[in-house]
């Protein structure tokens, strides 16, 4: 039997780990940008509310301070919109590169694991076709299970997304 096998599996296993590694990253990334925006946010809240304080000391009767609180919600509720809108864009880019790699990952997963039965059709001795045959059966049960769980994926994410 020749090496063909073992390094063809060997190079899916390291491509497989390349991609997790790229997966991780990528999550990582998106990390970076939701505690970048904390970070954004959080600078920004507390030199408003030092502005808002000093204003609200330095208005001096009731009246003044109320107009001052009246005239800071809708900018607020804009804000949070806004924020919202920001968290939704960061979520949405990281899970949408995720899946496109996952897929293609699964897709090479598939186009591997069947170049690996087709090696093992060449280069195996006469009379192991039922070995082989059993291998094409699970390729067959895998691939199915693949595209299964791909689908359900898909729709998962599309619900979700329509919540938002």
């Amino acid at each position: 039997m020749s090496t063909l096998i073992p390094q063809q599996l060997v190079a899916a296993q390291q491509s497989s780990l390349e991609a997790l590694f790229g997966l991780t990253n990528k999550a990582f990334e998106g990390f970076e940008q939701l505690v970048a925006l904390n970070l954004q946010v959080g600078k920004a809240v507390l030199a408003e509310n030092q502005e808002i304080v000093t204003k609200a000391l330095s208005a001096g009767n009731p009246g003044a301070l109320f107009a001052l609180q009246a005239s800071l919600s809708q900018p607020v509720a804009e804000k949070v919109v806004a924020y919202g809108r920001r968290v939704h864009e960061i979520v949405s880019g990281v899970q949408s590169e995720i899946t496109a790699a996952a897929t293609a990952q699964g897709q090479q997963f598939q186009r591997d694991a069947q170049g690996f039965v087709e090696s093992l059709q060449k280069n195996t001795p006469a009379g192991s076709e039922s070995a082989v045959a059993a291998w094409n059966s699970v390729l067959s049960a895998a691939n199915a299970t693949y595209e299964s769980a791909n689908k359900a994926a898909k729709q998962f994410v599309s619900s979700v997304s329509a919540v938002h």
